[in-house]
Protein backbone atom coordinates (compact mmCIF):
# COMPACT_ATOMS: atom_id res chain seq x y z
CA UNK A 1 0.00 0.00 0.00
CA UNK A 2 1.42 3.36 -0.95
CA UNK A 3 1.43 6.40 1.25
CA UNK A 4 0.05 9.64 -0.13
CA UNK A 5 2.99 11.97 -0.68
CA UNK A 6 2.96 14.93 1.72
CA UNK A 7 2.93 17.61 -0.90
CA UNK A 8 0.68 19.68 -3.09
CA UNK A 9 2.00 21.15 -6.33
CA UNK A 10 0.60 23.55 -8.85
CA UNK A 11 1.60 23.60 -12.50
CA UNK A 12 1.78 27.29 -13.39
CA UNK A 13 0.73 28.04 -16.92
CA UNK A 14 -0.52 31.14 -18.61
CA UNK A 15 -2.85 28.85 -20.55
CA UNK A 16 -5.08 28.37 -17.53
CA UNK A 17 -6.39 31.90 -17.85
CA UNK A 18 -6.30 32.00 -21.62
CA UNK A 19 -8.66 34.62 -23.01
CA UNK A 20 -10.79 33.87 -26.04
CA UNK A 21 -8.93 35.12 -29.07
CA UNK A 22 -9.22 35.09 -32.84
CA UNK A 23 -6.34 33.57 -34.75
CA UNK A 24 -5.53 32.14 -38.11
CA UNK A 25 -6.01 28.42 -38.85
CA UNK A 26 -3.69 25.59 -38.01
CA UNK A 27 -2.80 22.47 -39.93
CA UNK A 28 -0.76 19.74 -38.27
CA UNK A 29 0.24 16.30 -39.38
CA UNK A 30 0.19 14.16 -36.26
CA UNK A 31 3.72 13.50 -34.94
CA UNK A 32 5.37 13.55 -38.38
CA UNK A 33 5.41 15.74 -41.43
CA UNK A 34 5.14 19.51 -41.38
CA UNK A 35 3.00 22.00 -39.55
CA UNK A 36 1.63 25.43 -40.42
CA UNK A 37 1.02 27.67 -37.45
CA UNK A 38 -0.88 30.92 -37.47
CA UNK A 39 -0.36 34.05 -35.43
CA UNK A 40 -2.10 33.82 -32.06
CA UNK A 41 -3.16 36.43 -29.53
CA UNK A 42 -3.65 35.82 -25.79
CA UNK A 43 -4.67 37.68 -22.71
CA UNK A 44 -0.95 38.16 -22.06
CA UNK A 45 -0.76 40.67 -24.90
CA UNK A 46 -2.54 42.33 -27.76
CA UNK A 47 -3.65 40.24 -30.70
CA UNK A 48 -0.95 40.63 -33.34
CA UNK A 49 -1.58 41.48 -36.94
CA UNK A 50 -2.67 38.43 -38.90
CA UNK A 51 0.31 36.58 -40.24
CA UNK A 52 1.00 33.00 -41.18
CA UNK A 53 4.26 31.29 -40.33
CA UNK A 54 5.29 27.89 -41.69
CA UNK A 55 7.56 25.99 -39.34
CA UNK A 56 8.80 22.46 -40.09
CA UNK A 57 8.88 19.91 -37.31
CA UNK A 58 12.28 19.93 -35.59
CA UNK A 59 14.87 18.11 -37.69
CA UNK A 60 15.77 14.55 -36.78
CA UNK A 61 19.42 15.23 -36.05
CA UNK A 62 19.87 15.58 -32.29
CA UNK A 63 22.63 16.59 -29.97
CA UNK A 64 23.45 13.55 -27.82
CA UNK A 65 24.38 15.90 -24.97
CA UNK A 66 20.68 16.43 -24.15
CA UNK A 67 19.76 14.69 -20.90
CA UNK A 68 16.27 13.20 -21.10
CA UNK A 69 14.36 12.64 -17.89
CA UNK A 70 11.06 12.38 -16.07
CA UNK A 71 10.03 14.51 -13.08
CA UNK A 72 8.00 12.76 -10.39
CA UNK A 73 8.16 15.03 -7.34
CA UNK A 74 7.97 13.44 -3.90
CA UNK A 75 6.24 10.21 -4.92
CA UNK A 76 8.88 7.49 -5.09
CA UNK A 77 10.01 7.40 -1.43
CA UNK A 78 6.49 6.52 -0.32
CA UNK A 79 5.94 3.55 -2.61
CA UNK A 80 5.90 -0.07 -1.52
CA UNK A 81 9.05 -1.93 -2.68
CA UNK A 82 7.34 -3.83 -5.50
CA UNK A 83 5.67 -0.70 -6.87
CA UNK A 84 8.89 1.28 -6.63
CA UNK A 85 10.67 -1.35 -8.72
CA UNK A 86 7.82 -1.45 -11.22
CA UNK A 87 7.92 2.31 -11.73
CA UNK A 88 11.71 2.51 -12.01
CA UNK A 89 11.66 -0.31 -14.55
CA UNK A 90 8.98 1.60 -16.42
CA UNK A 91 11.14 4.74 -16.46
CA UNK A 92 14.06 2.79 -17.89
CA UNK A 93 11.83 1.33 -20.59
CA UNK A 94 10.53 4.82 -21.34
CA UNK A 95 14.03 5.69 -22.52
CA UNK A 96 14.97 8.37 -19.99
CA UNK A 97 18.40 8.57 -18.41
CA UNK A 98 17.45 10.54 -15.31
CA UNK A 99 14.64 10.84 -12.77
CA UNK A 100 13.98 14.15 -11.02
CA UNK A 101 12.87 13.59 -7.43
CA UNK A 102 12.41 15.76 -4.37
CA UNK A 103 15.09 15.40 -1.74
CA UNK A 104 12.82 17.19 0.65
CA UNK A 105 14.37 18.78 3.72
CA UNK A 106 11.05 18.48 5.56
CA UNK A 107 11.18 14.67 5.09
CA UNK A 108 14.85 14.14 5.92
CA UNK A 109 14.99 16.40 8.99
CA UNK A 110 11.38 16.72 10.14
CA UNK A 111 12.14 17.32 13.81
CA UNK A 112 15.49 19.06 14.29
CA UNK A 113 18.85 19.72 12.67
CA UNK A 114 20.67 16.92 14.48
CA UNK A 115 18.65 13.95 13.20
CA UNK A 116 18.34 12.65 9.67
CA UNK A 117 15.84 10.19 8.20
CA UNK A 118 17.42 8.85 5.00
CA UNK A 119 15.89 5.37 4.79
CA UNK A 120 13.17 6.08 2.23
CA UNK A 121 15.51 7.98 -0.08
CA UNK A 122 18.22 5.35 0.35
CA UNK A 123 15.87 2.76 -1.06
CA UNK A 124 15.00 4.92 -4.09
CA UNK A 125 18.65 5.69 -4.83
CA UNK A 126 19.69 2.07 -4.50
CA UNK A 127 16.95 0.72 -6.75
CA UNK A 128 17.42 3.47 -9.37
CA UNK A 129 21.02 2.32 -9.80
CA UNK A 130 19.79 -1.20 -10.51
CA UNK A 131 17.86 0.13 -13.50
CA UNK A 132 20.68 2.35 -14.73
CA UNK A 133 18.89 5.60 -13.85
CA UNK A 134 20.57 8.81 -12.77
CA UNK A 135 18.86 11.07 -10.24
CA UNK A 136 18.41 14.82 -10.26
CA UNK A 137 17.72 15.70 -6.64
CA UNK A 138 15.62 18.77 -5.86
CA UNK A 139 16.76 20.25 -2.56
CA UNK A 140 13.78 22.14 -1.16
CA UNK A 141 10.94 22.49 1.34
CA UNK A 142 11.56 23.70 4.85
CA UNK A 143 10.72 21.70 8.00
CA UNK A 144 8.73 23.51 10.70
CA UNK A 145 11.73 24.01 12.99
CA UNK A 146 13.72 25.84 10.27
CA UNK A 147 11.04 28.28 9.07
CA UNK A 148 10.83 31.98 9.87
CA UNK A 149 8.57 32.81 12.79
CA UNK A 150 4.94 32.89 11.75
CA UNK A 151 5.46 31.01 8.46
CA UNK A 152 3.50 27.76 8.48
CA UNK A 153 4.22 26.22 5.08
CA UNK A 154 7.05 23.95 3.95
CA UNK A 155 7.36 26.37 1.01
CA UNK A 156 8.63 29.06 3.39
CA UNK A 157 12.12 30.23 2.58
CA UNK A 158 14.54 28.87 5.21
CA UNK A 159 15.05 31.23 8.13
CA UNK A 160 18.80 30.54 7.98
CA UNK A 161 20.33 29.73 4.58
CA UNK A 162 23.34 28.21 6.34
CA UNK A 163 21.17 25.49 7.87
CA UNK A 164 19.74 24.65 4.47
CA UNK A 165 23.28 24.55 3.15
CA UNK A 166 24.24 22.11 5.88
CA UNK A 167 21.36 19.85 4.85
CA UNK A 168 22.47 20.02 1.21
CA UNK A 169 26.03 19.17 2.24
CA UNK A 170 24.80 16.15 4.17
CA UNK A 171 22.76 14.97 1.16
CA UNK A 172 25.67 15.36 -1.26
CA UNK A 173 28.05 13.65 1.17
CA UNK A 174 25.71 10.68 1.51
CA UNK A 175 24.72 10.27 -2.12
CA UNK A 176 27.77 11.23 -4.19
CA UNK A 177 29.32 7.78 -3.50
CA UNK A 178 26.00 6.29 -4.65
CA UNK A 179 26.01 8.11 -7.96
CA UNK A 180 24.00 11.30 -7.39
CA UNK A 181 25.95 14.22 -8.82
CA UNK A 182 23.18 16.56 -10.05
CA UNK A 183 21.28 18.85 -7.72
CA UNK A 184 18.61 21.49 -8.22
CA UNK A 185 18.31 24.17 -5.54
CA UNK A 186 14.63 24.75 -4.79
CA UNK A 187 11.67 24.74 -7.18
CA UNK A 188 9.62 27.52 -8.81
CA UNK A 189 11.02 30.04 -6.35
CA UNK A 190 9.59 32.90 -8.42
CA UNK A 191 6.03 31.99 -7.38
CA UNK A 192 4.04 32.56 -4.23
CA UNK A 193 3.15 28.88 -4.26
CA UNK A 194 6.73 27.75 -3.70
CA UNK A 195 8.56 30.64 -2.01
CA UNK A 196 6.77 32.19 0.92
CA UNK A 197 5.87 34.70 2.06
CA UNK A 198 6.72 36.26 -1.33
CA UNK A 199 9.35 35.55 -4.00
CA UNK A 200 12.61 37.43 -3.63
CA UNK A 201 15.41 36.92 -6.16
CA UNK A 202 18.05 38.42 -3.88
CA UNK A 203 17.04 36.16 -1.00
CA UNK A 204 17.10 33.19 -3.35
CA UNK A 205 20.60 34.17 -4.49
CA UNK A 206 21.73 34.19 -0.86
CA UNK A 207 20.34 30.69 -0.42
CA UNK A 208 22.24 29.45 -3.48
CA UNK A 209 25.44 31.17 -2.35
CA UNK A 210 25.18 29.47 1.04
CA UNK A 211 24.40 26.07 -0.48
CA UNK A 212 26.40 25.50 -3.66
CA UNK A 213 29.90 25.69 -2.11
CA UNK A 214 28.92 23.14 0.52
CA UNK A 215 27.64 20.75 -2.14
CA UNK A 216 30.91 21.13 -4.05
CA UNK A 217 32.91 20.53 -0.87
CA UNK A 218 31.16 17.17 -0.55
CA UNK A 219 31.26 16.42 -4.29
CA UNK A 220 33.63 18.47 -6.47
CA UNK A 221 32.09 16.88 -9.58
CA UNK A 222 28.56 18.01 -8.70
CA UNK A 223 26.40 19.70 -11.34
CA UNK A 224 24.23 22.35 -9.69
CA UNK A 225 21.08 23.73 -11.33
CA UNK A 226 19.18 26.76 -10.14
CA UNK A 227 15.58 26.03 -9.19
CA UNK A 228 13.27 25.67 -12.17
CA UNK A 229 11.48 28.98 -12.63
CA UNK A 230 7.78 28.88 -13.41
CA UNK A 231 6.37 30.61 -16.47
CA UNK A 232 4.27 33.32 -14.81
CA UNK A 233 3.61 37.02 -15.17
CA UNK A 234 5.01 39.56 -12.75
CA UNK A 235 2.33 40.75 -10.36
CA UNK A 236 0.31 39.78 -7.29
CA UNK A 237 3.49 38.82 -5.49
CA UNK A 238 4.88 36.64 -8.25
CA UNK A 239 7.92 37.48 -10.38
CA UNK A 240 7.93 36.63 -14.07
CA UNK A 241 10.68 34.32 -15.22
CA UNK A 242 12.55 36.95 -17.23
CA UNK A 243 12.44 39.46 -14.39
CA UNK A 244 13.50 36.85 -11.86
CA UNK A 245 16.30 35.59 -14.09
CA UNK A 246 17.67 39.10 -14.51
CA UNK A 247 17.42 39.83 -10.79
CA UNK A 248 19.06 36.62 -9.64
CA UNK A 249 21.89 36.95 -12.18
CA UNK A 250 22.44 40.51 -10.98
CA UNK A 251 22.66 39.09 -7.46
CA UNK A 252 25.41 36.68 -8.53
CA UNK A 253 23.68 33.31 -8.90
CA UNK A 254 25.64 32.45 -12.06
CA UNK A 255 28.86 32.18 -10.06
CA UNK A 256 27.39 29.31 -8.03
CA UNK A 257 25.46 27.19 -10.56
CA UNK A 258 26.24 25.20 -13.69
CA UNK A 259 22.83 25.56 -15.34
CA UNK A 260 19.63 27.60 -15.12
CA UNK A 261 16.41 25.69 -14.39
CA UNK A 262 13.16 26.52 -16.16
CA UNK A 263 9.59 25.17 -16.52
CA UNK A 264 8.30 26.49 -19.88
CA UNK A 265 4.79 24.96 -20.00
CA UNK A 266 3.14 25.99 -23.27
CA UNK A 267 -0.01 23.86 -23.61
CA UNK A 268 -2.17 23.86 -25.64
CA UNK A 269 0.65 25.09 -27.91
CA UNK A 270 3.53 22.73 -28.74
CA UNK A 271 7.09 23.67 -27.85
CA UNK A 272 7.98 24.22 -31.52
CA UNK A 273 5.23 26.83 -31.98
CA UNK A 274 6.72 30.17 -32.90
CA UNK A 275 4.35 32.86 -31.74
CA UNK A 276 4.10 36.13 -33.60
CA UNK A 277 2.80 38.12 -30.64
CA UNK A 278 5.51 40.10 -28.87
CA UNK A 279 5.65 38.24 -25.57
CA UNK A 280 5.73 34.79 -27.16
CA UNK A 281 5.17 31.46 -25.45
CA UNK A 282 7.11 30.37 -22.41
CA UNK A 283 9.38 28.34 -24.71
CA UNK A 284 9.86 31.30 -27.07
CA UNK A 285 11.12 33.35 -24.13
CA UNK A 286 14.33 31.36 -24.05
CA UNK A 287 15.61 32.71 -27.38
CA UNK A 288 12.94 34.16 -29.66
CA UNK A 289 11.49 37.24 -27.93
CA UNK A 290 13.08 40.69 -27.80
CA UNK A 291 13.79 40.18 -24.11
CA UNK A 292 14.73 36.56 -23.59
CA UNK A 293 16.94 34.28 -21.56
CA UNK A 294 19.55 34.68 -24.30
CA UNK A 295 19.42 38.48 -24.27
CA UNK A 296 19.59 38.60 -20.47
CA UNK A 297 22.55 36.22 -20.47
CA UNK A 298 24.32 38.48 -22.95
CA UNK A 299 23.59 41.63 -20.98
CA UNK A 300 24.76 40.05 -17.74
CA UNK A 301 27.82 38.44 -19.32
CA UNK A 302 26.61 34.95 -18.46
CA UNK A 303 26.97 31.75 -20.47
CA UNK A 304 24.99 28.90 -18.93
CA UNK A 305 22.92 26.06 -20.38
CA UNK A 306 19.21 25.99 -19.58
CA UNK A 307 17.79 22.82 -18.05
CA UNK A 308 14.07 22.28 -18.56
CA UNK A 309 13.33 20.36 -15.37
CA UNK A 310 9.57 20.30 -15.92
CA UNK A 311 7.36 20.39 -19.00
CA UNK A 312 4.04 18.73 -19.66
CA UNK A 313 0.37 18.98 -20.57
CA UNK A 314 -2.60 17.74 -18.51
CA UNK A 315 -5.33 15.61 -20.08
CA UNK A 316 -8.07 16.39 -17.60
CA UNK A 317 -9.50 19.27 -15.62
CA UNK A 318 -12.69 21.16 -14.88
CA UNK A 319 -12.48 23.30 -18.00
CA UNK A 320 -12.30 22.77 -21.76
CA UNK A 321 -9.91 20.40 -23.54
CA UNK A 322 -7.87 21.51 -26.54
CA UNK A 323 -7.56 19.00 -29.36
CA UNK A 324 -4.92 21.05 -31.14
CA UNK A 325 -7.27 23.39 -32.96
CA UNK A 326 -5.64 26.66 -32.00
CA UNK A 327 -8.39 28.98 -33.18
CA UNK A 328 -10.82 30.86 -30.94
CA UNK A 329 -9.40 29.13 -27.88
CA UNK A 330 -11.99 29.28 -25.08
CA UNK A 331 -10.98 31.09 -21.92
CA UNK A 332 -11.87 27.94 -19.95
CA UNK A 333 -9.21 25.82 -21.72
CA UNK A 334 -7.16 24.15 -18.98
CA UNK A 335 -6.14 20.79 -20.49
CA UNK A 336 -5.68 18.90 -23.74
CA UNK A 337 -6.95 15.67 -25.23
CA UNK A 338 -4.85 12.55 -24.84
CA UNK A 339 -4.13 12.59 -28.56
CA UNK A 340 -2.91 16.18 -28.46
CA UNK A 341 -0.79 15.44 -25.39
CA UNK A 342 0.94 12.75 -27.47
CA UNK A 343 1.78 15.33 -30.13
CA UNK A 344 2.97 17.87 -27.55
CA UNK A 345 5.14 15.28 -25.79
CA UNK A 346 6.97 14.07 -28.90
CA UNK A 347 7.32 17.59 -30.26
CA UNK A 348 8.82 18.83 -26.99
CA UNK A 349 11.64 16.27 -26.91
CA UNK A 350 12.41 16.82 -30.58
CA UNK A 351 12.40 20.59 -30.14
CA UNK A 352 14.54 20.42 -27.01
CA UNK A 353 17.10 18.29 -28.82
CA UNK A 354 17.70 20.99 -31.44
CA UNK A 355 17.29 24.11 -29.28
CA UNK A 356 20.69 25.78 -28.79
CA UNK A 357 21.75 26.09 -25.18
CA UNK A 358 19.50 23.37 -23.74
CA UNK A 359 21.21 20.79 -21.58
CA UNK A 360 18.31 18.73 -20.27
CA UNK A 361 14.60 18.07 -20.73
CA UNK A 362 12.38 16.46 -18.05
CA UNK A 363 8.76 15.56 -18.67
CA UNK A 364 6.30 16.06 -15.78
CA UNK A 365 4.79 13.62 -14.69
CA UNK A 366 4.34 9.86 -14.64
CA UNK A 367 0.86 8.74 -13.50
CA UNK A 368 -2.45 10.54 -12.97
CA UNK A 369 -3.90 10.91 -9.49
CA UNK A 370 -6.88 12.48 -7.75
CA UNK A 371 -6.17 16.19 -7.31
CA UNK A 372 -9.55 17.28 -6.06
CA UNK A 373 -11.00 18.25 -9.42
CA UNK A 374 -8.10 20.39 -10.69
CA UNK A 375 -6.01 19.66 -13.76
CA UNK A 376 -2.99 19.01 -11.53
CA UNK A 377 -3.68 15.29 -11.36
CA UNK A 378 -3.69 14.67 -15.13
CA UNK A 379 -0.14 15.33 -16.33
CA UNK A 380 0.77 11.67 -16.33
CA UNK A 381 1.88 9.52 -19.23
CA UNK A 382 -0.22 6.82 -17.62
CA UNK A 383 -3.80 7.07 -16.44
CA UNK A 384 -4.68 6.58 -12.78
CA UNK A 385 -5.44 2.90 -13.46
CA UNK A 386 -1.93 2.42 -14.84
CA UNK A 387 -2.80 2.08 -18.51
CA UNK A 388 -0.67 4.03 -20.96
CA UNK A 389 -1.90 7.15 -22.69
CA UNK A 390 -0.87 7.70 -26.32
CA UNK A 391 1.85 10.07 -25.09
CA UNK A 392 3.69 7.16 -23.51
CA UNK A 393 4.58 5.67 -26.86
CA UNK A 394 5.20 8.98 -28.62
CA UNK A 395 7.59 10.39 -26.02
CA UNK A 396 9.28 7.04 -25.46
CA UNK A 397 10.24 6.92 -29.13
CA UNK A 398 11.78 10.38 -28.92
CA UNK A 399 13.56 9.79 -25.59
CA UNK A 400 15.06 6.63 -27.06
CA UNK A 401 16.38 8.59 -30.04
CA UNK A 402 17.90 11.23 -27.74
CA UNK A 403 19.48 8.56 -25.58
CA UNK A 404 20.73 6.64 -28.60
CA UNK A 405 20.97 8.92 -31.66
CA UNK A 406 21.80 5.95 -33.88
CA UNK A 407 18.19 4.79 -33.33
CA UNK A 408 16.99 7.62 -35.56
Amino acid sequence: MTETPPMTRLRPSAIRSLATVLVMGVALTLLTGSQTWAAVGRSAGAVPAAARVSVPLPPKAVAPKLLGGISVGDTLPWLAPAELDRQLRDFAELGVRSVRIDVAWRDVQPDDRNRYSWARLDRVVSRARVYGLQILGVLAYTPAWARPAGCVSDKCAPADPARFGAFAHAAATRYAPQGIHTWEIWNEQNTTGFWKPTPDATAYARLVAATAPLIRTADPSAVIVSGGMAAVSTGRGQIGQLDFLDQMLKAGVAASVDAIGYHPYTYPFPASYRATWATGTAWNKMRDTSTSFASIFTRRGVSKPVWITEYGAPTGGPGVASSGKLTNIPAATDHVTEQWQAVIAADAVRTAAVTPGLGAFFWYGYRDFNAGGSNEGFYGLRRANGTAKPAWASISAEFTKVKNPSAR
